[in-house]
Formats: structure tokens, sequence, C-alpha cells
């Protein structure tokens, strides 16, 4: 039976601010899961590339700043097997339960295996974690409401507050042990957050009743030895390209990006294809496809934070507060600030607004664009050298990094679930963190051309770029918002 089917009538349903009370579960994990992912993201480049005397690896900035984009990558790109699983085997709600155990056992590699041994299986883990936990809890939230319930983008905002709490808080409790005792203790407080997350999700999931318990699309028994076969034969590509040298630690962020982008057209021809998707749903996912390319955009420029941005706080920014120098990695606690201020003002506006709010497209619009004029802000200290950069300047760009993200990411997951075929609900929630996955990677791609003394080339023509396609979304939106089919 569907979770949709046990929803409750609208005057007997409990809530939590006029929301289903499940989204005080799902907030609650969300939460302690950023807390855990980010608090180890924002010191992860750092442990690759310090030199050994100041406990890192010592491999290149280049290299390293590669390796945390192109990880983030495969976080995402994990999320298609985290959604199949959901779809597939377990249904929603036991996935994002078993996504958060394996990412406290990645956490946990990384605090006690040394080297490149620990980051290996620890960020191997934490990606399959994630990509578990990831698309299926916002499917799951997405499972709350119906199609045509005007709380939704309040809800889904509300939803964000909770990872930008965790967002918030994992990089300054991570920084602090980093600079203090050392990088292992960091990646420990990341292990200890996400196990506060489960604990949590245990005792409150009766909150979820029986939303997400059901598999939409059940694998029958003879297909998994096809599927057996399918999961060795990627392993064994995986292995070969590694051996032959075909992937390096040095273009990991391009062979990422590369491969998601072939998983994403790949995902759209079956969704556009399949017997399971009627009319209606096949002119809704055309309707997706320049979305996803928006998103990608956005987020390409977004994640920089934790690669290029990451390298320009360690060695452009003045951390120095009241004598004292905060840990770089605090750069990654700046913006969440933001979403916390802005989010309820956010959610509050939409849901007055309702169906006169601009539309879905003309807010994902204005999101890049706003994120490419963000990113011009950096301009503006091109001409200065070593950290003469004051930290408050750029907590007030990334200010408009806040404005831009929520105009734009806690949109895009409820329009995601608005637009989901039936039969590929968790799946589609997949492909939408396929666009963040390609963005993040793209931020490892593109810090290996971020110089301090070209500054004003490398700030100016990313903005630039991602201000054009931004204006490009708008002009197409009246197609998209037709093409939606009713959906808003």
């Amino acid at each position: 039976m569907s979770g949709v089917a046990h929803q409750a009538k609208p005057g007997t349903e409990r809530t939590l601010f006029g929301h289903p009370i499940g989204i005080a579960n799902l907030f609650g994990v969300e939460l302690w899961e950023r807390f855990s992912f980010y608090g180890m993201l924002t010191i992860l480049g750092y442990y690759l590339y310090y030199s050994a005397t100041d406990g890192g690896l010592g491999l290149s900035k280049a290299t390293g700043t590669g390796i945390v984009g192109a990880y983030g990558g495969l976080v995402y790109l994990s999320t298609v097997l985290g959604a199949w699983v959901a779809d597939r085997i377990l249904g929603s709600e036991r996935t994002v339960f078993f996504g958060g155990v394996i990412v406290m056992a990645g956490h946990i590699a990384l605090a006690v295996l040394p080297g490149l041994t620990g980051v290996g299986a620890g960020l191997v883990l934490v990606a399959l974690g994630s990509g578990g936990l990831k698309a299926n809890a916002s499917s799951l939230l997405g499972t709350l409401y119906d199609k045509d319930d005007p709380r939704a983008d309040g809800g889904f905002t509300l939803f964000y507050l909770g990872i930008n709490l965790g967002a918030f808080a994992g990089p300054l409790i991570t920084g602090l042990l980093q600079s203090h005792v050392g990088f292992h203790y960091g990646f420990g407080a990341a292990a200890i957050g996400m196990a506060v997350g489960l604990a949590q999700y245990v005792i409150f999931r009766r909150n979820l009743g029986e939303h997400g318990r059901d598999v939409p699309n059940p694998l029958p028994r003879t297909a998994i030895p096809k599927v057996i076969a399918a999961f060795v034969a990627i392993l064994a590509v995986i292995a070969i390209a590694w051996a032959t040298g075909l992937v390096t630690l040095s273009n990991l962020p391009d062979a990422t990006t590369v491969v998601i982008v072939a998983a994403s057209i790949a995902y759209f021809a079956i969704m556009l294809t399949s017997a399971k998707v009627d009319a209606v749903e096949r002119t809704r996912v055309r309707a997706y496809i320049p979305l996803f390319i928006a998103n990608a955009v956005f987020w390409s420029l977004f994640q920089q934070i934790f690669t290029v941005l990451a390298v320009y706080s360690d060695e452009r920014m003045n951390w120095s507060i009241f004598g004292w120098t905060a840990p770089s990695n605090w750069i990654g606690s700046m913006e969440p600030v933001w979403v916390i201020t802005l989010s309820s003002v956010f959610a509050i506006m939409w849901t007055r607004l309702g169906r006169r709010a601009p539309s879905t497209p003309r807010k994902f619009a204005l999101g890049v664009v706003g994120m490419g004029a963000a990113f011009l802000l950096f301009t503006l200290f091109s001409g200065t050298s070593g950290k003469s950069v004051s930290f408050v300047a750029v907590f007030f760009i990334l200010g408009a990094f806040a404005v831009s993200e929520l105009m734009l990411s806690p949109i895009g997951l409820s329009v995601t679930t608005k637009l989901a075929p039936n039969a590929f609900r968790a799946q589609m929630m997949a492909l939408y963190f396929f666009s963040v996955g390609i963005g993040t990677s793209m931020s490892g791609v593109l810090s290996k051309f971020y110089d301090p003394s070209h500054e004003l080339a490398y700030f100016g023509i990313t903005g630039l770029v991602a201000i054009v396609v931004g204006i490009v979304v708008w002009g197409v939106s009246p197609w998209i918002s037709r093409h939606m089919e009713g959906v808003h």
C-alpha cells in the first residue's frame, strides 16, 4: 500500500506548526546527518593537502580540492543506488535508517584508520550511506503531502532549516577539534553526530506512521541474479579504470562529472520510455530537464565553498577575531547562518503568497542569477594580496549565496516530488541529486583553474556564465510551466 494512501484526513491529521507531525523526525535525522557530513567535508580538503607536519597527507592543492569536489559528486551519484533500494527492496523509511548506519561507519573509518586507507574506506562508506539517506529523506517528506498541498513548499523550507542547523554546527565543532587536537578527532565528532541522529530517528519513528514503508516497484526474486551480476560488473569496471590509470586522483573530478552526466541522460531516457510512466507524467519529466540543468549550474558555483573558497579562506581571508584566529573551515558555517535566519521568512512568504508566488521556473532563474551575482562580488577584492580579505565581507557575500539557495534549493526538492512519476518516486529524487552531483564535481573541476593572481578573471567569468544561464531559464519559463501539467 502506498504511503499517501495512509495520509490522515485534514481534520484528524496530527500537525506541528501546521505541518504533518512526521516532519519533526525527518528534520532531526537530516540535521545530524548534515552536521556529520559538512563537519567532515570542511576539514577534508585541508587534511588532503596540508603537509604531514600539519597533520595532513601532503597531496597537491589542486588534487586535494579536486578530490573534495569529486567525492561530493559521488555522494550525490550514489543517491541512485539508495533510491533504487528504496523503490525495489526496502522502501524509503527503512533505507533512511540503514543509510545513517553506513554514514556513521564511514566517519568512524576516517577517525581511526590512517592515511589514504582511511580516506578511501571512509569516503566510500559515507558516500553510499548519504546516498541512501539523502534521496529518501526528501522523498519521504514528499509523501506527507498531497501533490496539490500548498503547504509543501513551506514544509520543504522548514526541512531545509534542519539541514542548515547541522551544516552550521558541524564545521564549528570539527574546526576547533582539528586545530587543537588533530584531524581525526574532527572526523570522530562527525561519527558521534550521526549516532545522535540515528538515536532520535529510532525513538520518534512512530511519527511517520506507514509513510514510506511501501515498496513502489518490488524486485522479483528472479531478477536478483541479474542485479548481483550488474553490481559485480560495475565494480570490475571501476577496478580496471583505476588499475590502468584511466582514472587517477588528479582527474577524478573530471571522470566523476562525465559519469554523472551519462547516468543522468540514461535516467531521463528510462523514465521517458518506461511503460509505467503515463503521458502526463512523461510531459512533466520533459519540463524538469531545463530545471535540472539550471540546478547543476547553480551548485557548480555554490559547492565551491568546499573547494575554491576553502583555499580562499585559508590563504586570502583574515580570520582574526579580537586577537584570536578562528579556524579557516568556519567559512563552511557562514552561509548556513543566513539560511537559518531567512528560511522561516521564506517559508512564511511562500505560504502566504500561495499561488500568487513566482512560478517554480522563475524561482529557479532568480536563484541562478543571484548566485552568479554573488560570485561577481568576489572581484571587488581581486586587487589585494595576502590575508587581506575580511571575514565580515565574505560573510555578507555568503548572505547572497543564501538568498539564492532559498530561491532554488528547497523549491527544487519540492517540485521534484510533485513532478515524479509514481513508479519512480524515490528515483526521481535521485535524479535531482544527480544535478547537484554534477555541480559538486564541477566545483572540483573548476578549482583547478583558480589562482589568487587571476581572481578577477576566475570569479568574473564563472559569475557571468551563471547569470546568462539564469536569464535563459527566465525566458523559457512559460514553456516549462505549461509542460508541468498543473504543478505550480
